[in-house]
């Protein structure tokens, strides 16, 4: 009776490995993070999500401001399951604009108008929050700082090891997968790629939200809505000569900006690419402004509570996004200058075809999973990194090989058409294995 009692066992145990769940273990809970591990819920895995932060980001006005493509809102609404969520936290960006203005004269003309743009715009926090509120309650593991990570001899698990920062306690945690969603300064990529250095643009971004919801009709708002009559609906870009700014209107009267400002490469501290700034240099940056830009938008950027810096850099594209059962998606995978809007929509679409191709082959066949994931995205993450690059550098009138600086005053009407972002490679593409209804 014993052999076939344990042969009994040995089927019951071979059902539950047939039966349970492939597990993947994310690290880094930004938005990248978040949509992959909604990406792969929908895929059938399990998902812990790893982050730092003890917890999710509130709505503060301080913060970014995101534009999101026809197809991230269509992948956000099938998982959100209720599409009236991200129409109700975003606002439409429906014109594509570029401008000049003359910093002596203080004067504006047009250089494009594209009004077929089909963008949303919207907080980061408020993104964030919609996304991972609607993922399972255990989903994410808040103030868990990432420390390291083993693959199994025969690559069929990996463990990472993590402090949670309340107790300081160390503990780890097993998977099939580790999905790199941490960042630009990825310390998982530099696992792989050890001699791998981040390229500086050459500027630095000052960056804010003005809230105005407590002081609709003061002078300043009245002011700006005159000037940029379609703020709103409008991405307005301003180029002045050797800098540009972008900025929009996002929900609860809200005004993102940014100020793109050539200079040296700061000295940056701790593992992040934003500064901390000071009363003086706050102070400063106010004062280029009002030389630099028409009055009512420099007052726009002076009225900001806390803006900040952000470095920019960018690296030359990655051709590997994976190695055994560790694979990278979003920044970490392919950091990128912010010109073509693309970091957050292609964080999306990263997760997306990601989860479509662990849920076509399986776990049993991850390597073929990763490969086709990387397959996929290496080419149009590749052709969006060097596009934003060189946006990056006309718009701030830098030099690029074989041609005059971009100079807004002189500019032809066909150099102007290279500022649109309709211009943007892969700008509507749908990747097949991705599926989106015949309606999209």
């Amino acid at each position: 009776m014993q052999p076939m009692i344990r042969e009994r066992e040995r089927e019951r145990a071979r059902e539950m490995n047939q039966t349970k769940k492939a597990k993947a273990v994310v690290v880094g809970g930004s938005i990248a993070g978040v949509s992959c591990a909604h990406a792969l819920i929908v895929a059938g895995w399990d998902v812990v999500v790893l982050e730092k932060s003890c917890a999710a980001p509130s709505g503060s006005p301080t913060g970014a401001g995101l534009g999101l493509d026809r197809l991230s809102r269509k992948l956000i609404e099938s998982w959100l399951g209720q599409s009236e969520l991200l129409h109700k936290a975003t606002v439409p960006l429906t014109i594509d604009q570029n401008q000049a203005t003359d910093s002596e004269k203080k004067i504006s003309w047009t250089l494009t108008r594209d009004e077929n743009f089909n963008f949303r715009a919207g907080h980061w926090a408020d993104l964030h929050g919609l996304l991972s509120n609607a993922l399972p309650p255990d989903t994410f593991l808040w103030g868990h700082l990432f420390l390291s990570f083993c693959s199994s001899d025969d690559k069929t698990y990996v463990k990472v090891k993590t402090k949670v920062l309340e107790t300081g306690k160390i503990i780890e945690i097993v998977g099939d997968l580790l999905v790199a969603a941490d960042g630009c300064l990825s310390s998982i990529r530099q696992n792989f790629l050890p001699d791998f250095k981040l390229r500086y643009s050459g500027y630095c971004a000052w960056r804010g939200v003005l809230d105005f919801s407590d002081n609709l009709n003061s002078e300043t708002i009245m002011g700006i809505r005159k000037v940029y009559p379609d703020l709103g609906k409008c991405l307005y870009f301003d180029l002045g000569s050797g800098t540009h700014t972008v900025f929009y209107e996002l929900l609860n009267k809200r005004i993102n900006w940014i100020w793109y400002v050539n200079q040296p490469e700061p000295e940056l501290k701790g593992n992040s690419v934003t500064m901390k700034v000071s009363s003086d240099m706050i102070e400063q940056m106010e004062e280029e402004a009002g030389k630099v830009w028409v009055p009512e938008l420099a007052r726009v950027m002076k009225e900001t509570k806390q803006p900040f810096i952000n470095v920019i850099y960018d690296c030359d594209p990655l051709e590997q996004l994976f190695w055994d059962n560790v694979v990278l998606i979003g920044d970490a995978a392919h950091p990128t200058t912010p010109h073509g809007l693309r970091s957050t929509n292609m964080s999306i679409l990263d997760a997306a075809v990601l989860g479509k191709c662990l849920g076509k082959w399986g776990v049993e066949n991850l390597h073929s999973a990763l490969k086709e994931y990387q397959s996929i995205r290496v080419p149009v993450n590749s052709k969006q990194v060097l596009h934003s690059r060189q946006l990056g550098r006309i718009k701030q009138g830098l030099t690029l090989p074989h041609r005059k600086c971009f100079d807004p005053k002189t500019a032809s009407p066909e150099d102007c058409q290279e500022l649109q972002q309709k211009n943007m490679p892969f700008f509507s593409d749908v990747p097949s294995i991705v599926h989106l209804p015949s309606t999209y």
